[in-house]
């Protein structure tokens, strides 16, 4: 469904008028086509919000607990009521097949709200330590900037805990993929949010973004995108001190134990990579291998690689939709070549479009084998179906090269678990996933070096939109 308010931002409870007229056009990536429009806003709408979400802060930051608590509950139950709403929306603005957008791209905003609510009910608002009163208490009118790959998981992984936490807020959606940011503001407003706690502002980085990381008035940003645009928002954020929480790029490795079970662990990592097209920051890209397995690692990875069926995302069929847009598909195509180019054995995939695509921005699966940590493909961020497949002599060197990173937001093991939770502990990453488990929407989310700062998902995230408070002297 396409929201008829993308030409309107949702600012103090009420869609207005943008300032400006400059729009945007929303394109299907699996069509090229132009499938609306969307404004884009300026610093002055990014004041107005601003200006909205500060006159509404103190009002809302002393509402009770178990009030904040219940107005998720209602975001949660009419965002749940608009599911095919959301999953249409997504299929069409960055190329999720419908299942895909439905058990993974709606679920995760429903799962993350529901755990939200859940840490938020069991959540130490306030304690008596000595004669001191701690008081947990929400940090101020926040500046939230999501992604594109993942809308609905960002979105509700900031707004979900900034409301448990009692903040204000202005989210700003990526430009590219604002269909369901429009539809989540329209879940908002039906809820009852009271004027002025959510705000929405759609822009690009360089307008809206900078204004909101810059903004006097804006106590903490919390950003997810690129590592190069996180460093921009950091800079522009330092002048006036505020907190800044990021979740950046990834290049996660994923070392394959000589007592896995090698068939299953190779697939899975193939599967885990491609998930979502590739487009996914903790996406398992650097596959390590025995030395000696590296040529049967490689035909498992043709096998599986060969198994996706990439198309039309409204294709029950489809398993690989497109990546979201032209200059995303260039720069991954360049990325293949460039393996191609530094003498990686290209083990399946390739450059190009797969056959009988001749249009959208399908990429072909790609599997890379013989790459050692010094090329590019092994180094910079693909963020699509690319595969590189590495090999190692021992255990020290699988943790040595998988740390040669810049990057520590994720990392994979594979292997008996009382094998793979040493091999775990070693590892430079935020989350260090063991056997390919399940999503746990209750674990610390975030990154170590460049992979930023902070940590979402539960409490974890009501944690850091909020400042602890010591009153001291209050042993009543």
């Amino acid at each position: 469904m396409i929201s008829k308010h993308l030409s309107q931002f949702y600012i103090n409870g009420a869609w207005v008028a943008p300032i400006g007229r400059t729009t945007l056009g929303v394109e299907n990536p699996a069509t090229e086509e132009i499938v609306a429009e969307v404004a884009l806003g300026a610093a002055a709408d990014v004041d107005a919000a601003v200006a909205a979400a500060r006159a509404a802060f103190l009002p809302w930051t002393v509402t009770p607990p178990a009030e904040r608590i219940a107005l998720l509950k209602r975001i949660l139950a009419i965002y749940n009521a608009r599911e095919d709403d959301f999953v249409a929306a997504i299929s069409l603005e960055m190329g999720a097949p419908l299942d895909f957008a439905r058990s993974a791209q709606f679920w995760a905003g429903q799962v993350h709200t529901e755990s939200t609510i859940a840490a938020a009910e069991a959540f130490h608002w306030e304690e008596l330590r000595g004669t001191t009163r701690i008081i947990r208490e929400g940090i101020g009118v926040c500046a939230l900037i999501t992604p594109w790959n993942w809308p609905m998981n960002q979105i509700a992984c900031k707004v979900a805990p900034a409301i448990a936490a009692g903040c204000t807020m202005v989210l700003k959606p990526s430009e590219i993929a604002p269909l369901s940011g429009a539809l989540f503001a329209e879940v908002m407003h039906e809820a009852g949010v009271p004027p002025g706690v959510f705000n929405l502002v759609n822009g690009t980085g360089a307008e809206v973004g900078a204004r909101m990381s810059s903004h006097p008035d804006v106590d903490m940003v919390s950003f997810t995108g690129s590592t190069r645009a996180g460093i921009m928002v950091a800079q522009a954020a330092a002048p006036t001190v505020k907190r800044v929480a990021q979740e950046l790029g990834g290049k996660s490795p994923n070392i394959i134990l000589p007592t896995a079970d090698f068939a299953a662990a190779v697939a899975g990592g193939v599967e885990g990579c491609f998930a979502n097209a590739g487009q996914s920051c903790d996406a398992p890209t650097r596959m390590f291998v025995p030395a000696a397995r590296h040529d049967e690692a490689l035909e498992i990875a043709r096998a599986k690689a060969e198994s996706f069926v990439t198309g039309d995302p409204q294709d029950p069929a489809t398993t690989l939709g497109p990546v979201v847009s032209r200059v995303h598909f260039d720069k991954i195509q360049g990325l293949i070549q460039k393996g191609i180019d530094e003498g990686a054995t290209l083990v399946t995939g390739g450059t190009g479009r797969p056959a009988g695509l001749n249009r959208g921005h399908f990429v072909r699966p790609t599997v890379f084998g013989h790459v050692t940590n010094d090329m590019t493909i092994a180094r910079e961020e693909i963020f699509g179906p690319v595969l590189s497949i590495l090999s190692y002599d021992g255990i020290d060197a699988a943790v040595a090269q998988a740390n040669d990173t810049p990057y520590g937001l994720a990392a994979y093991v594979a292997g008996p678990v009382e094998d793979a939770r040493p091999v775990a502990r070693r590892l430079r990453a935020g989350t260090v996933n063991l056997n390919y488990p399940a999503w746990d929407t209750f674990a610390p989310f975030g990154g170590y070096k460049q992979s930023g700062n902070g940590r979402e998902y539960a409490g974890w995230g009501i944690h850091d939109f909020c400042e602890v408070k010591g009153i001291v002297g209050d042993a009543a």
